[in-house]
């Protein structure tokens, strides 16, 4: 009876100890990592690189004030025929107006033509009585200065559009007509603006940017411009003139920059645009963007050392694209942490997934 107890007694200790070996060997498995209190983190190199500030803008294509042209006439006179309208393109020396002539100029030519009839018949009378010892040579010159007048006068009508029943008005030069400002039958006045002509490839983009970046802005910088409809190609051009007063309808302070040659053919007069103005250029660390973090206190990043998290406030100078610009007094022999950032403090214990897979491998080769 003892044996039999002794024996079971026995029995049930070594299953217990057995139990508790392996409860012992799984928990340190399974909590090597909490009990270490390591977060796991992926990390880059930041580098020193150029990057540069840049200013949005918004605007139209528009017709070179230094090239473009009002079309005007030197007299009056009303629309008979009407060949173009607005947008139009035209060659140089297509008909855009047909014009009759005002009345008073029509009239006004006429009688200088009459008066120059006169005067001519009258010199002759004068000359062929000066042959006969009739008349002075003084009266033969103020014949001629009358005949001289007269012509004076006659071409001086025919300048005022009195000389023709209808007058054609042509295109000065290739290019687009930027706006026609009559009617077909519209009266009008001398010198009044009948069109507006753009010639070709002279054009520029009338823009507008936030006025607090003004300051940002000088000529020559280049500027890349697309127009907002459709899928073109961006184009290049500069920056022309930079604006000193905000315009009262847009809010905005205008610019203008020159448009490539090679670009405008793509263009029309009127097109919206979008541009992207490139100001100075700068130095600042490139980081991932997923390295950058930011609380009340602003901007910061951490860096791994000696396998703590760091940290680092940093000013964030260029925030587009995957790649950021950030300033600050970063050790550029130390990684930045990116994936993981979120979870570590500054001074919190991190690690790799390269330092993981070195434990890994220690492990493997102990015996």
């Amino acid at each position: 009876m003892n044996r039999t107890l002794f024996a079971r007694c026995a029995a049930l200790a070594a299953t217990a100890l057995l139990l508790v070996a392996c409860s012992g060997k799984g928990g340190d498995d399974d909590s090597s990592d909490d009990a270490k209190g390591v977060a796991l983190v992926t990390t880059a190199t930041p580098v020193q690189q150029r990057f540069h500030d840049s200013v949005e803008a918004w605007g139209v294509a528009a017709a070179d004030p230094h090239h473009a042209r009002t079309v005007s006439l030197a007299h009056g006179g009303q629309v008979v025929a009407l060949e173009v309208s607005a947008g139009q393109t035209v060659k140089r020396g297509d008909a855009l107006l047909a014009i009759a002539p005002d009345p008073a100029a029509r009239s006004a030519y006429q009688q200088a033509q009459g008066a120059l009839t006169l005067a001519s018949g009258e010199l002759q009378r004068t000359e062929q009585m000066a042959a006969q010892h009739l008349a002075t040579q003084s009266q033969v010159a103020a014949a001629r200065k009358a005949l001289s007048d007269a012509q004076s006068a006659l071409e001086a009508q025919q300048a005022l559009g009195g000389g023709a029943a209808q007058e054609t008005v042509t295109a000065p030069d290739d290019g687009v007509v930027a706006a026609v400002s009559v009617a077909l039958g519209d009266r009008f006045a001398a010198n009044a603006p009948l069109l507006s002509f753009a010639p070709a490839h002279a054009l520029v983009a009338e823009l507008g940017v936030q006025p607090d970046t003004g300051t940002q802005l000088h000529t020559g910088m280049p500027v890349q411009l697309h127009g907002v409809y459709g899928d073109a190609k961006p184009f290049a051009g500069k920056l022309t003139m930079v604006g000193s007063a905000i315009d009262p309808q847009t809010h905005l302070l205008p610019v203008q920059a020159e448009i490539a040659v090679g670009s405008q053919a793509a263009l029309l007069v009127g097109t919206a645009l979008d541009a992207t103005i490139q100001s100075d250029d700068y130095t600042a660390w490139a980081v991932p963007r997923a390295a950058v973090l930011n609380d009340e206190q602003g901007d910061y990043l951490f860096q791994l050392d000696h396998g703590k998290a760091h940290r680092v406030n940093v000013q964030l100078r260029q925030p587009q694209g995957d790649t950021v610009g950030v300033l600050g007094e970063l050790d550029g022999k130390l990684p930045v942490i990116v994936q993981g950032a979120y979870e570590v403090d500054d001074g919190s214990a991190v690690r790799t997934d390269d330092s993981k897979a070195d434990d890994k491998a220690d492990s493997e080769s102990k015996p």
